[in-house]
């Protein structure tokens, strides 16, 4: 059976989304929708806050971008769990994601990653 020429990219492209491994994918970073500001008891609760970041992780390799649409700073550090217990997990130093800002987070381990991922302060 031949495949049709309109048909071939479609199934190429279904191939592919069902080859590929979850890691692949892009991920959200597992945060809610933020909400705008509330105004509770006479003063306003903060409003959206938090970079978008994405976290790839290649080998022993970790890098993460990290990507702020809102008008308040976000300090984002990248935090790696390694594979081995002799392997030294690492935290890197908070980075400033300005607004509209997108910045570059890196690391490694030894050997093998077990989990990475961001951690977001004001």
């Amino acid at each position: 059976m031949r495949l049709s020429r309109r048909l071939a990219p479609a199934f190429v492209v279904l191939a592919l989304l069902t080859v590929l491994p979850y890691e692949a994918l892009p991920h959200r970073s597992g945060r809610s929708e933020p909400r705008a500001g509330v105004k509770t008891g006479g003063r306003t609760a903060p409003g959206p806050f938090g970079s978008d970041c994405r976290v790839g992780v290649t080998g022993s390799h970790v890098v993460a971008y990290c990507h702020n649409p809102y008008p308040d700073t976000d300090h984002v550090s990248l935090h790696i769990e390694c594979g081995h217990w002799w392997d030294v997990d690492t935290d890197t130093d908070p980075v400033e994601a300005g607004p509209a800002m997108t910045v570059r987070l890196s690391g490694r381990c030894w050997q093998d990653v077990r989990t990475a991922w961001i951690g977001h302060a004001r």
